[in-house]
Formats: C-alpha cells, sequence, structure tokens
C-alpha cells in the first residue's frame, strides 16, 4: 500500500507495532462513544487481533487502512481507510482520532488525502461517511472535506443499549475534480 504525505502527517500502513498505541487510545471512553465498533471497556490486549484482522482484509482487498502519524515524530494519532465496493465504485469512510489530537486538523488533512486517494488510486466514483449525530467534530471533518450531506438515519443502529442517529455525508469523482 502507498504512503501518503500531508502537510502535517503521514499515512502509512497499519503494523502490529501499532497495537498499543491503538489500544491505549481506543480504551478512551471519550473516542469509544464517539464510534459504533469500538467496545467500552477496550478488551486487553485485542488490539493486536484488531491490527491482524485489519492486514487480512487488506489482502482480501476489503479495506484500506491508514495509520495516521506525525510527520516530525511518527507517532500515531488515529486510524483511517475506506471499505471499497468494487461493482459500485464506492467506499465507505472511517476515521477516528486519539483525543489528545482532536481539535487539531489531522482527521480533516487525513480525509482529504484518502478521498483523493480513493478517487484517483482505487477509481471510486464516490465516497461516503456516517457519524453520529451527537458527534459534530466528526461530520464538520466530512463538510470541510467538500462531502454534501446526504441525510439522517433516525435510530439507525444501537451502542450501549440506545437507539441512535447517524448523519450521512459523500462526495462524488465529478464534485471532488469539478
Amino acid at each position: 500500500m502507498e504512503i501518503l504525505d500531508g502537510d502535517r502527517i503521514i499515512l502509512r500502513s497499519l503494523s502490529l507495532d501499532d497495537a498499543e498505541m491503538i489500544e491505549r487510545y481506543a480504551s478512551d471512553y471519550e473516542l469509544a462513544k464517539t464510534t459504533l465498533n469500538i467496545p467500552h471497556p477496550y478488551p486487553k490486549g485485542s488490539a493486536k487481533a484488531f491490527v491482524a484482522n485489519v492486514l487480512e482484509e487488506e489482502t482480501e482487498g476489503r479495506n484500506v487502512t491508514f495509520a495516521i502519524v506525525g510527520k516530525e515524530d511518527h507517532n500515531l494519532i488515529g486510524l483511517i481507510g475506506l471499505r471499497p465496493v468494487k461493482a459500485y465504485r464506492r467506499g465507505e469512510l472511517g476515521y477516528w482520532i486519539g483525543k489528545p489530537f482532536w481539535g487539531n486538523g489531522y482527521g480533516t488533512e487525513a480525509a482529504k488525502l484518502v478521498i483523493k486517494y480513493g478517487f484517483e488510486a482505487l477509481n471510486l466514483n464516490r465516497i461516503y461517511a456516517a457519524a453520529f449525530t451527537s458527534n459534530p467534530g466528526s461530520w464538520r471533518i466530512m463538510e470541510k472535506c467538500g462531502m454534501k450531506h446526504e441525510g439522517i438515519f433516525r435510530h439507525h443502529v444501537i451502542k450501549e443499549g440506545k437507539p441512535l442517529d447517524l448523519t450521512y455525508y459523500s462526495i462524488l469523482k465529478e464534485e471532488y475534480f469539478g
């Protein structure tokens, strides 16, 4: 997989060496409550299995996941990926940023790099993403990347036993290249 180079970050392949920091960030309830798939409490030692699963999905073409690292120190900031559906030339964008890095624009910078990668390298026609309506930080990233709001799916998922609304955004290749 390619390395994507941003102004302040680098997106690189995930490795088992990232598991310790993934577990540290994912164990923070403030992060876990903003995502559908990070449980709380985060099971001790499960980040290695998560990374191994992601790498397997990549070899099968079901997922492209990048570690977001600082350009100067190469420390892990978060994860970002695309789940492509090649038959329909679309992909779902997903990401999380470790709480110590919230509000610094790293998510937006990473999302812009992955959107470009999705259109140019993967030849996708449509990239979409969803976020809890209660997580404006996430859907503001989508807006800053030029994604358009498509709507809200009411009580679309259950998290911690509670139904939650998801807000969906997308960008088309023709919009991206204008």
